[in-house]
């Protein structure tokens, strides 16, 4: 082992002691390390983001509080003579407005004070123009991963497919792969000259060569942690991939946002997955000697995160679950612009609500939701149509009781799709409607549906009602979407092409705020669940 003097002034300010080392493959790798010795190497992750870069309401998480902890890890590694690499299994994009309005800027700003070493690219990643993602790249300075998103015109990784890092006498190679649903529910619109390949297929001629490279091969993705590979209607994960594709050490995770609090381990490859959010930062421990991983400690690390317990007095209150994190006071000065620009814009009283209005991601995904209802009334009345269809992929928060505020709106619909519609005949009605009411509860394709009603019976829509009258073969019927599912997204049928396709213009917030204020106070019992729609 080499002595701490060695390591520890410039672990303090960096993170870690590491060159990225070229890509070209040269045959067989010679091992650098040394008989008998241990290398002590600890990895540190963060995944789904989604714009989290300021604490929330109950000083909860939050970047500055991150740094904190970071650093103060990298310096307790790096007395103990070891080193640490941070990943992030992606998704820094698209969910709280102040990073939404902004490009996500103090999120990859952010991401570069912490001084990541690398990202997977997540779907999320594409819910803006290629161009903004390049721009996040260079706030970022750090690589962003994917080996199986490819530009169409080159045929080569869009980003960079892998790097190779020299910690201390061993060669890391961190790859990156992104779920092939990205196809599905990435938006179209910012997906033309990009081709997107199998995770799993590329990894199966990759990995075999990163192993002649390197002496530790980890996959940092965003495939997804699905209990024993069952994926559903979800694309295969980083189990299937584990069991699939010999040769990878670790798979630091992301995509299905659950905490494992211990690793699942899978072919001799360790999973890891740190939540959502930046509530955890996962580490992983480890002792490589001799060519192999001989030890190994993990553990998911809150920052800041609370719980409630009950006081003397029997009234419920929230305390921290481990000791309070600071926050690190050079990130809270650069974030604080940000964060104030961010609030100035959003705190704008809207309206009122009544009751709480549910898009909790577990519940909205699987069942018919008076959020749900609401969105797809709101679409529905903007366009005069007579059908509105929500994908609840796109509804990404719950709307609470009280005072409703564009910040409020812009967490539900953070995407900024168009309003868009469609007129289809009583034969082309039911065809849509037998695909899209038959998506797979539990996915982000699952339809909130307004102004219709219907049983499925097998692959068919039947019993369609449209605002309570039988479907008449004579008349066309106006549906009104979102733009990204008319484009195909979430695997809706595509309506672009179609002569009575028009795209509104209309921004979905927006329309959702305009709904409010002419309808407040809203009333949840104006919306509840009918069960309309038999599956």
């Amino acid at each position: 082992m080499k002595s701490t003097q060695r390591f520890i002034t410039h672990l303090a300010v960096s993170g870690v002691v590491l060159a990225i080392a070229g890509c070209s493959m040269m045959g067989p790798k010679q091992p650098d390390w040394k008989v008998d010795e241990e290398y002590r190497v600890t990895i540190l992750h963060t995944n789904d983001h989604h714009g989290r870069f300021w604490q929330n309401r109950r000083g909860e998480y939050g970047m500055a509080a991150r740094k904190t902890l970071i650093d103060n890890i990298r310096e307790e590694v790096a007395l103990e003579d070891g080193n640490s690499l941070l990943l992030s299994g992606g998704d820094i994009n698209t969910g709280v407005p102040e990073s939404d309005l902004q490009d996500a800027e103090p999120d990859f700003r952010g991401m570069n004070m912490l001084k990541y070493d690398a990202m997977a690219l997540g779907n999320h990643e594409f819910d803006n123009p290629i161009s903004v993602l390049k721009k996040q790249h260079d706030w970022a300075g750090f690589p962003f991963l994917s080996a199986n998103i490819l530009d169409k015109k080159t045929g080569k990784p869009l980003f960079d497919a892998y790097k190779i890092f020299q910690v201390d006498d061993l060669k890391v190679a961190v790859v990156g792969f992104t779920t092939d649903d990205t196809v599905k529910i990435g938006n179209p619109e910012y997906l033309e000259g990009i081709e997107i390949k199998s995770p799993i297929e590329v990894a199966k001629t990759l990995i075999p060569k990163l192993r002649k490279e390197a002496d530790l091969v980890i996959a940092v993705t965003h495939m997804g942690h699905y209990d024993n590979g069952n994926h559903g209607g979800n694309a295969p994960g980083d189990v299937t991939l584990a069991r699939t594709v010999p040769g990878i050490d670790v798979i630091v995770g992301g995509h299905s946002q659950n905490p494992l609090f211990k690793p699942d381990e899978q072919s001799g490859t360790l999973i890891l997955q740190a939540h959502e959010w930046g509530k955890y930062v996962g580490r992983l421990d480890f002792i490589y000697k001799n060519g192999a991983i001989v030890w190994s400690e993990y553990k998911l690390i809150p920052v800041n995160l609370k719980k409630k317990v009950k006081g003397a007095d029997g009234k419920s209150k929230r305390v921290f679950i481990e000791d309070e994190i600071a926050q690190d006071p050079d990130m809270l000065a650069m974030l604080t612009p940000f964060q104030e620009k961010g609030q100035e814009e959003l705190n704008v009283e809207i309206g009122f609500s009544n009751g709480d209005f549910i898009g909790e991601r577990k519940v909205v995904r699987s069942q018919e939701t008076n959020l749900g209802n609401l969105i797809a009334h709101a679409m529905k009345d903007k366009v005069k149509a007579d059908i509105g269809i929500m994908n609840s992929g796109g509804i990404r928060d719950d709307m609470e009781k009280g005072v409703l505020t564009y910040k409020s709106v812009l967490k539900v619909q953070p995407f900024g799709n168009a309003i868009s519609y469609v007129d289809l005949n009583a034969a082309e009605l039911t065809d849509y409607l037998s695909v899209v009411a038959a998506k797979q509860a539990g996915t982000g394709a699952f339809g909130q549906f307004q102004g219709v009603s219907l049983t499925l019976k097998g692959d068919k829509a039947t019993n369609i009602m449209v605002n309570g009258q039988p479907l008449d073969a004579g008349k066309t019927y106006r549906v009104a979407v979102n733009s990204y599912v008319a484009t195909g997204g979430d695997g809706y049928p595509k309506i672009t092409d179609k002569p009575s396709y028009v795209n509104s213009g209309y921004v979905d917030a927006d329309v959702l705020v305009e709904y409010i204020q002419n309808n407040s106070p809203l009333k949840v019992e104006d919306f509840a669940v009918t069960g309309a729609v038999k599956r």
